[in-house]
């Protein structure tokens, strides 16, 4: 059986921002629970790519280059 690829993911987690900024996997952590804060979202909530632009004032055409696999 063969897996299909998903083409644009839109939920991003902190290995994916770790790609994105370069910065380490615990700083990457810290920010995921900033963006949940600043969008009153719960601990367990996802952190949506349109999200994580707006929080960090990147363009999301960008950010997605980052996202494929």
């Amino acid at each position: 059986m063969e897996l299909r690829r998903i083409p644009d993911r839109m939920v991003l987690f902190p290995l994916d921002i770790v790609n994105i900024t370069g910065r380490s996997l615990r700083t990457s952590q810290r920010l995921v629970q900033k963006i949940r804060q600043a969008y009153g979202k719960s601990g367990q909530g996802f952190v949506t790519r349109k999200e994580f632009c707006q929080f960090c004032n990147l363009d999301e055409e960008e950010v997605k280059k980052y996202l494929k696999f």
